[in-house]
């Protein structure tokens, strides 16, 4: 499937795009916008908003979906120290008052990372302490006491994406578990009492409405307050090919699902990503400025 639908176009991008990209890149930051080809780069620059990637550029996994390198000659490297620094920068910057920070997988590292995000966080704080800081994190490998540690940290949303449906794991994300990452939310949202806790999954891998309610079902079972469900793109022709483009009626019927189920927001659209619109998905229902955070197309 190479053409894409109509629903899945992207805006063209203007002057604040190329301002946004162009800061963030004098700041030598990285963003996970830009690595992951997300689609809607043009719309989240435009509003001077972006999703932060720490830890480098490299991965450890080869996920078949992402567009992250894998380069293992590029690993073993410790943590930027500066890196808390530059992302507070750009923070400052695009004057987000709301964060979003997520990571490369890290399993080189002995805590897979989370002294990082850890440093981040208190980076941002320092810098304003009424900025909300949304964390997107690895599986630390099951390593609960890093988990403790960010958690202790007090993100104001910590999110951890489940990504597909169990069956499919060992096809698309040969280096993570289903199970690892379903008792990972759970034990975040156990050790953080009142966090917030949220979790994605892409669509149009070749799962099936019964698969995607199970994984729907387990993430509320696990505590998993906030979902989201977007449609695959695969980055090129190297990467597991997309199987069906979802239709934007499916996609509103399972966030209706999904409110059903129990989670307290659903971002449900052909384009939604785990970290679009994060700020407005975090607020309460009847906060909330508009509808198309719960369905969209």
């Amino acid at each position: 499937m190479n053409r894409l639908p109509s629903w899945l176009k992207q805006d063209i991008p203007d002057v604040l795009v190329w301002e946004t990209a162009g800061n963030i890149s004098r700041l030598g930051v990285n963003t996970v916008c830009q690595q992951a080809l997300c689609p809607n780069i043009n719309a989240c620059f435009g509003r001077k908003q972006a999703a932060f990637m720490i830890l480098g550029k490299y991965c450890t996994r080869h996920c078949r979906f992402c567009n992250i390198s894998g380069d293992a000659s590029r690993l073993f490297q410790e943590p930027s120290p500066d890196e808390p620094e530059r992302i507070a920068r750009a923070v400052r910057l695009l004057e987000l008052k709301y964060a979003v920070i997520t990571s490369v997988t890290r399993d080189d590292l002995e805590d897979g990372g989370a002294l990082q995000f850890i440093r981040v966080i208190e980076s941002i704080r320092s810098a304003d302490k009424t900025v909300k800081v949304e964390v997107l994190i690895p599986d630390f490998q099951g390593n609960i006491e890093a988990l403790r540690k960010v958690v202790n940290c007090g993100p104001f949303v910590l999110a951890h994406n489940l990504e597909t449906i169990e069956r499919l794991y060992s096809v698309i994300r040969p280096q993570a578990h289903y199970r690892r990452s379903l008792r990972l939310l759970a034990k975040a949202k156990e050790l953080g009492g009142r966090l917030i806790t949220k979790s994605s999954i892409m669509l149009g891998f070749g799962e099936t409405k019964e698969e995607v309610m199970v994984a729907l079902r387990d993430l509320r079972s696990s505590g998993c307050d906030i979902v989201t469900l977007g449609q695959y793109l695969a980055p090129s022709s190297r990467h597991y090919p997309v199987k069906e483009f979802i239709l934007p009626e499916q996609f509103r019927e399972y966030s209706a699902l999904g409110l059903g189920l129990g989670f307290k927001r659903v971002l449900s659209g052909p384009k939604a990503r785990s970290s679009y619109d994060a700020e407005e998905l975090s607020l309460p229902a009847r906060q909330a400025g508009k509808q198309e955070v719960l369905s969209y197309a």
